[in-house]
């Protein structure tokens, strides 16, 4: 890992080479158009130097002849850093003046000057060991002919080597200070990714607090952000586990001390009836711990999955109608008259349907066990309400009912002692459990005194589906 480059190194090398393809692609095309233009300049003087020479060229009756002396030739063909070359040709190819072995090539190429007159060509020619740039033009008055002049190519290479010096080397210069340029600024925007990995490497391995969001850019804020939203989720998840290993702890310390001291008071008596008494209260202890491993870990995983719970359409009263039915065959034991309100037509609410049949199912279970009347007939009825916007669905026992402070107290997981007592049973998960269902799925979960002023009411209230009639 630490023969990786930086983060900093790619990001100005991903930035500086295409950019320095580009700006050396650019100034290699800068300096071609540049050439080019010197270069017709260059062309241009010579053409000017041929139609000199030709306009003095004349017919007379022995001939074509030159009029130009030693002196006018000088003058016209003045180049203070080139030789300059000429030769005034008949059309047999005879001199008539200039240097005699002065020759353009066979193939010529024609001017690139832009001109129409196409009696002009150029090409490039040796002559008495000198690189030359000659010039061919083709007359045809008084009498065909034609004038060669050629220069000598060190001013042209000169200028070259000048342009791609003072257009290459700044270039690069300036290529460097933007590199350099680039390399502070990527550094000055990642210094907060340093901070925070710096931060992050210094904390204790326990420590989910959230860590400084930087507002240098918005990139950073949003990393930051990501990072303090997974810890806060690591947060929670942590600290479940540690609430439902305190639950299993808490919970579970009385049915297991129960079942050793039925163990152990069996085991001190011979008589076989006392066994099959003491095993079949063991078998009815372990059933109850059973159920409150089953409500622990139902606590655990509402807490886990307290985010990115689906929630879509459930048909409400599908899931009453099959809740009830199992719970039938345990009421009827019980002697409790379960019944059921609402279900006369379709009730489709947005919740997660394994959350309303868990909730449900505590709610009947609660009221079938804690809900039981002390005088005359007892019953649990499951009621289904609509309003325009929500659906309540409740579960109505008239049992002994619970104080305002003993509602509180029930709605909280783990809450035990005197309220455990004076219903008898292990009470204090199966509400904390509905009411943790219910936050899950945005509902509502409320208790209150039963309409008829004995028993109590667990209400459910959830966001009706608008589709529906």
């Amino acid at each position: 890992m630490t023969n990786q480059p930086s983060l900093r190194a790619l990001l100005v090398m991903r930035v500086l080479l295409p950019l320095a393809l580009t700006w050396l692609l650019g100034t290699a095309l800068t300096v071609a158009v540049a050439l080019f233009f010197a270069q017709k300049a260059f062309d241009r003087g010579l053409v000017d130097d041929a139609y000199t020479i030709a306009s003095r060229v004349s017919l007379h009756p022995g001939g074509l002849t030159l009029d130009l002396t030693s002196g006018e030739m000088g003058a016209v063909l003045f180049d203070k850093t080139e030789n300059m070359f000429f030769s005034v040709q008949r059309r047999d190819g005879s001199v008539l003046a200039g240097h005699p072995w002065l020759r353009a090539p066979v193939s010529e190429v024609r001017s690139s000057l832009g001109l129409l007159d196409q009696r002009v060509s150029f090409s490039d020619s040796i002559y008495q060991g000198k690189d030359l740039r000659v010039v061919s033009l083709s007359l045809s008055e008084p009498e065909p002919f034609t004038v060669l002049v050629g220069q000598t190519r060190g001013s042209r290479n000169q200028m070259l080597e000048a342009v791609l010096m003072y257009s290459i080397i700044p270039q690069m210069i300036l290529l460097a200070a933007l590199a350099w340029w680039l390399r502070r600024e990527i550094g000055s925007q990642l210094q907060p990714l340093s901070k925070l990995e710096q931060s992050i490497n210094e904390r204790d391995a326990h420590d989910l607090t959230p860590v400084p969001i930087s507002e240098a850019n918005r990139d950073m804020a949003l990393l930051g952000a990501a990072i303090n939203d997974l810890l806060a989720r690591l947060e929670r998840s942590l600290r479940a586990q540690r609430e439902f290993s305190g639950n299993v702890a808490h919970e579970l310390r009385t049915p297991l001390a129960g079942i050793r001291a039925l163990a152990e008071y069996g085991l001190a008596h011979q008589d076989p009836l006392v066994w099959r008494d003491q095993l079949q209260r063991i078998v009815s202890s372990e059933a109850r711990a059973d159920r409150l491993v089953e409500q622990l870990l139902a606590l655990a995983l509402a807490e886990e999955t307290q985010t990115g719970i689906p929630v879509e359409p459930v048909r409400l009263d599908e899931v009453v109608r099959e809740r009830v039915l199992r719970f039938m065959p345990r009421a009827d034991a019980a002697h409790v008259d379960l019944g059921v309100l609402g279900l006369d037509d379709p009730i489709t609410i947005f919740a997660n349907i394994a959350l309303v049949e868990g909730a449900l199912g505590n709610l009947i279970d609660n009221a079938l066990r804690y809900g039981l009347s002390a005088h005359g007939v007892s019953y649990v009825t499951v009621g289904i309400q609509k309003s325009c916007s929500s659906v309540d669905l409740s579960v109505t026992d008239n049992g002994p009912g619970l104080s305002l402070q003993e509602r509180q107290h029930l709605m909280q997981r783990g809450v035990r002692g005197l309220h455990a007592e004076r219903l008898g049973q292990g009470a204090g998960l199966g509400l904390a459990i509905v009411s943790k269902f219910a936050q899950v799925m945005h509902a509502r979960f409320e208790l209150s005194p039963a309409p008829e002023g004995q028993g109590l009411c667990a209400t459910l209230s959830f966001k009706r589906d608008p589709r529906a009639s």
